[in-house]
């Protein structure tokens, strides 16, 4: 059950991560973890259903990259392995201006993800259900991924998505050197430490654009 609880603590991270949302928003929010939880108990989207633990790990953490990601003025956002919605879902309640494609190549996820942007009304938001790789559309200005792949194979993927002068934005936990190492010689990358209120572990955004 989502309710004053989840409200208040989703607030006061709202609070410190620096966004002040108005109440619709913030209500929007809610009403998505609350889609998540009815749905998961038919189709596992997550293993997180404790709701206080969903509001720091599905909607903060999606949320601390908001605003360095806003600051690269995306037009059109790519999230790749959407699964059940994060970071695309949450970016596209906060950012209503965004173009943005959720791709996942599981049935059951793009159904929920179908289902949640219709009763959140996220109408600049469309859901793909296939492999990366198959995937043909007009490019992405930045693509995001939250728990995909490595990050030479997201790079590899997804590289004829990316527009010219495009980047890639992947969350991950600890900071992945060892990733970042494996990724071509003519990628360039930079790591932007993330804090997520309420969680108690490392997470960061690795940037990633070709070299000039």
């Amino acid at each position: 059950m989502i309710g004053q609880q989840q409200e208040a603590q989703l607030r006061e991270g709202l609070q410190s991560l620096g966004l002040a949302l108005d109440d619709g928003i913030v209500a929007r929010l809610l009403a998505y973890l609350a889609l998540l939880l009815k749905w998961n108990k038919t189709y596992s989207l997550t293993a997180i259903t404790e709701p206080e633990r969903m509001v720091s790990h599905h909607l903060l953490d999606s949320l601390a990259a908001l605003r360095p990601i806003a600051g690269r003025q995306p037009q059109r956002l790519l999230d790749v392995g959407s699964g059940g919605g994060q970071p695309g879902i949450p970016f596209a309640i906060v950012q209503p201006d965004w173009q943005i494609t959720l791709l996942d190549s599981n049935h059951k996820k793009t159904a929920f993800l179908q289902q949640a942007v219709i009763e959140l009304g996220l109408r600049q938001v469309s859901v793909v259900c296939d492999r990366v790789e198959d995937v043909t559309a007009a490019p992405y200005d930045l693509i995001t991924s939250r728990a995909f792949a490595d990050l030479a194979d997201f790079v590899r993927l997804t590289r004829p998505l990316l527009a010219q002068g495009g980047s890639w934005a992947a969350l991950k936990g600890v900071q992945p050197f060892e990733e970042i190492a494996a990724l071509p010689a003519d990628i360039a990358s930079r790591i932007e430490p993330l804090t997520v209120p309420g969680l108690g572990a490392e997470r960061c955004i690795v940037w990633m654009e070709p070299k000039a």
